[in-house]
């Protein structure tokens, strides 16, 4: 089993670098795009992908079973508990309990990450998703049943922190954007696939505990992955310049993970790398612990800016509030599967997959910035559209279901996968685990805050008026990506710190 290699003795590493960040010209082809090729073995950088984007599969599917699980713990006759008369705030309890639990096991992100690294995080978070789901799985009470969805929730929190950090760190830049990408599309996987076993199981007597139980196999194998899987290279070496380790051995460690990592064609060039990272890293100031203060400050305070932006205008654009009229769309539109709410939900999944897919095949071709600006626009006129429809348009379904099969479609190309892709880019090395904690912090909050706002805002303003206000962010989150978010397409993760902070 790969070892995280913390070693307590102190070594240090001459300040050959400015403390400022600047590069010096004699070092600048480090950063400008002339380094050792980064050669791998694509077999090799399959397995370092798979097992943390489990935990992303895993997070989709709890969305997606959990929209099954209630309608089967309600049934008087199906439930197969006596405990199934729950109030709404009850039934609220175990929809949200795990986004709360999100939010706990993202503020424990920002304390550990940095201590643990990020393969000890991912395996912790296996942990937390066995223990939350097996325990909601043969909760005998209500209160039980909530404490697992809640441990389950840390489990999401800590892997959604946990797997584009490491993702980003051990993917080579050729694919990087391809890489994190494809993590959300894993989540949109496990949403279909909590659809659809959900459909599956919604009629069978004490279905919702086969639900929730049904995602263990999958934490045993993401825990079992992360166990095999090395420790981040880039990881290793911040510890190794921040006199945290050993640094001789810190490297010789660093590079065993990176030879693992990109297969036999790296050859021997693994060592020359490590080299140019550790380079790189000293010259732009890496080799200072960030401190709570210095987050706010420099481009700490604009890695922080992009990346919580992102997260934040990728929430508040209404995207929870969108899929929860879809059924109603559909059905006023004459389409008989609305009737059904889960053969709703496993439409637009399938939708969001493909729309996913597409964005995954082309964001190392076009880039991150054409993506967003083209994507988000497509949710503004959508976003106008649902509310004209719902204040002026009434009479024409066929337009609201253009503008929601629209909304989901543009989301899928531009905030739902480029938001987590930028946000594991953008952070600095040191500052990588803290920020990326606020961030997810900031995601999982501002989600919580739309889903309570929704159903007061629209009873006081109506549908129409709100989706006009979320079309009004959209058309701001347009101005922050046009002037704040920079494209970091084909940079290395130490080119991104210095060319576009």
């Amino acid at each position: 089993m790969a070892s995280d290699h913390e070693q307590p003795g102190l070594s240090s590493l001459g300040k050959v670098g400015r403390s400022s960040g600047e590069i010096g010209p004699e070092h600048e082809p480090l950063v400008n795009g002339i380094h050792t090729s980064e050669s791998y073995s694509a077999s090799a950088a399959i397995l370092p992908f798979l097992f943390p984007a489990l935990g992303g599969l895993l997070y989709g599917y709890d969305i997606g079973a959990t929209s099954c699980a209630t309608i089967s713990i309600e049934s008087a006759t199906l439930s197969g508990i006596s405990w199934y008369d729950l109030s709404s705030v009850e039934v609220g309890l175990i929809t949200s309990g795990s986004l709360y639990g999100a939010l706990i096991g993202s503020v424990l992100a920002f304390n550990i990450a940095d201590f643990l690294g990020r393969r000890r995080e991912l395996i912790m978070a296996s942990i937390m998703y066995l223990v939350g789901a097996l325990v909601t799985a043969f909760a005998p009470n209500l209160v039980v049943m909530v404490i697992g969805r809640f441990v389950y929730g840390i489990g999401i929190g800590l892997a959604m922190h946990a797997a584009p950090m490491y993702i980003a760190e051990t993917a080579p830049s050729q694919i990087r954007g391809v890489l994190i990408s494809l993590k959300e599309f894993f989540i949109v996987l496990g949403m279909v696939a909590g659809y659809g076993i959900g459909s599956l199981l919604v009629e069978t007597v004490s279905g919702w505990r086969y639900m929730y139980g049904a995602s263990t196999p999958l934490a045993v194998i993401m825990g079992i992955g992360m166990c095999w899987l090395p420790a981040s290279p880039r990881w290793l070496l911040l510890r190794a310049i921040q006199g945290k380790g050993n640094m001789q051995e810190l490297r010789e460690t660093a590079v065993c993970c990176l030879c693992r990592l990109r297969g036999q064609s790296i050859g021997d060039s693994a060592s020359q790398h490590v080299d140019e990272i550790l380079t790189e890293l000293s010259y732009v100031g890496e080799e200072k612990e960030v401190t709570l203060g210095e987050i706010f400050h420099g481009k700490c305070l604009k890695a922080m800016i992009i990346g919580a932006g992102l997260v934040l205008f990728q929430q508040i654009t209404g995207q929870p509030s969108v899929l929860y009229y879809a059924a109603s769309i559909l059905q006023s539109a004459g389409f008989s599967a609305a009737s059904d709410a889960t053969r709703v939900s496993i439409l637009l999944g399938l939708l969001k997959l493909i729309m996913t897919g597409v964005a995954v095949v082309v964001v190392d071709r076009l880039g991150r910035r054409p993506l967003l600006l083209g994507g988000v626009s497509g949710m503004v006129i959508s976003l106008f559209l649902l509310g004209s429809y719902y204040l002026f348009l009434d009479d024409l379904a066929a337009i609201a279901v253009v503008a929601l099969l629209l909304y989901v479609g543009c989301y899928q190309l531009s905030f739902g996968p480029i938001g987590w892709l930028m946000i594991s880019e953008v952070f600095p090395l040191r500052l990588r685990g803290r920020g990326l904690s606020v961030a997810v912090l900031v995601n999982f909050g501002a989600n919580a805050l739309v889903t309570f706002a929704f159903s007061p805002l629209k009873a006081w303003l109506g549908a129409g008026i709100v989706f006009y206000v979320f079309g009004v962010i959209a058309i701001l989150s347009l101005v922050f990506i046009f002037f704040i978010v920079p494209e970091t397409k084909g940079l290395t993760l130490e080119e991104i710190e210095v060319k576009c902070l």
